[in-house]
């Protein structure tokens, strides 16, 4: 048994919570909203995001910090990626020396383009890294359908912690050594079902998304290796897996809001609509902003970004990129 601590109590970080006592560890949830921590002592459920989902009496739920970090021996972020940082200043005062921290969170920072992984070391140098990556939504993962899910750090003691800790007969980890290629992966699927949403509200159909999904995952794996990554990385869980749940399923919100902005909603009417936290509209700004610095060809996340923020009609994208210079399917790649 680990006592665990998780910050942020919406439908992931309930969803974990359930997985992690189910496992018999301690479970700490922390939020700083009162009515939410509430709501989650009282009824038991995150009602608002997860409802029919019970947390066990076990798991604690608080808004103090300090109390849910005290004797941590993994601290577990699931919270949304424009929040790391601030939430980092935080907490980094009550972690310890080496203390390992696992990450669910899936963006890069607006206006850095910095992963996950590189704000946390900033902000809290001496701690041990993990991003956990994978096709997966809190909405089966609390009702443990089968899932299957990646560990990636730059230490192996710390990938491998995590994997016990989170291992189950239903929900299956894998470790990897390759942090910038699992969560790039992790952050830049966002756009792709932005733009499959977007896709199936313009009418379009399965030819359509097909495409859009196997030349997103080749943009994916270009700035991948263009940042270090290995290729291989984006042809498992983190990569092809991850990028098909989320382009396909009405449990992803990237997609539901791709969806409403291609029926003519704006930004703010859709992730209203959506009412969650739509973490692909403030990817694709800093993936377009370090495409541009690297030199990088990213077509579609061009595209995305010219709909997105320059009001550019999602018809008249779709036409740009069909009508593209001729080239070979896998340059940049090979």
């Amino acid at each position: 048994m680990k006592n665990v601590s998780i910050i942020g109590a919406g439908s992931m970080g309930t969803a974990i919570s359930v997985l992690l006592s189910g496992n018999g560890h301690k479970v700490k949830m922390w939020s700083p909203f009162a009515d939410e921590v509430k709501m989650l002592n009282e009824t038991r459920e995150q009602s608002d995001k997860l409802p029919g989902i019970k947390i066990s009496e076990d798991v604690i739920c608080t808004t103090d910090l300090e109390e849910a970090l005290y004797d941590t021996e993994l601290v577990t972020l699931v919270i949304p990626s424009q929040t790391i940082r601030q939430n980092m200043k935080r907490i980094k005062k009550h972690l310890r020396k080496h203390q390992i921290i696992s990450c669910f969170s899936k963006g890069l920072e607006e206006d850095t383009g910095l992963r996950m992984s590189q704000i946390v070391m900033q902000e809290a140098p001496e701690t041990m890294f993990v991003a956990m990556s994978g096709p997966c939504h809190a909405e089966e993962l609390s009702k443990f359908i089968p899932t299957a899910y990646v560990a990636a750090s730059k230490s192996s003691e710390a990938a491998t912690f995590a994997q016990d800790v989170f291992m189950s007969p239903k929900f299956r980890v894998y470790t990897n050594d390759d942090l910038i290629g699992v969560e790039l992966g992790g952050a830049l699927k966002n756009i792709i079902a932005l733009c499959a949403g977007i896709s199936d509200g313009l009418g379009f159909g399965d030819n359509t998304k097909a495409a859009l999904m196997t030349r997103g995952i080749a943009e994916i794996t270009r700035m991948g290796i263009a940042l270090g990554a290995g290729a291989h990385t984006f042809s498992g869980l983190a990569g092809i897996g991850d990028l098909i749940v989320t382009c396909t399923s009405m449990h992803s919100r990237n997609r539901r809001a791709g969806i409403l902005i291609g029926q003519g909603s704006s930004i703010e009417e859709a992730t209203k609509k959506v009412k969650m936290v739509v973490e692909g509209i403030t990817t694709t700004k800093a993936a377009y902003n370090l495409a541009q610095k690297k030199d990088i060809m990213m077509p579609i996340i061009f595209e995305a970004y010219d709909v997105l923020f320059n009001n550019k009609n999602p018809g008249e994208a779709v036409n740009d990129l069909m009508t593209r210079d001729k080239t070979y399917e896998l340059k940049g790649i090979l």
